[in-house]
């Protein structure tokens, strides 16, 4: 006796429908509600890369960084804090 792949589904079918019946309507609200806040996420996802990347510049000086100049201080908000004093050595080197 050969069961093919039809055979196979439609009697896991009956089972599920006799058995699982009153769990049925559950498993299907729980599944649209997933879809539901998956595709949100992936909705609100695809906004803040469309916001982050207006108005930007590919601007390759921002990505390198600066040789021979020393910042000190965190950054805060996104903002470059103000470069350091030159010490006596740069100073020195700037007027020979």
């Amino acid at each position: 006796m050969n069961i093919t792949g039809w055979q196979l589904a439609i009697v896991a079918l009956l089972i599920l429908l006799l058995f699982g019946a009153p769990k049925l309507p559950g498993l299907a609200k729980s599944v649209g509600q997933s879809m539901r806040i998956f595709k949100s996420e992936v909705r609100s996802l695809n906004e803040d890369d469309e916001r982050g990347t207006e108005g930007r510049e590919h601007d390759t000086e921002a990505e390198e960084p600066r040789r021979g100049r020393t910042v000190e201080g965190p950054v805060v908000d996104g903002e470059q804090p103000e470069p350091a004093e030159p010490t006596e050595a740069e100073r020195h080197r700037r007027h020979s």
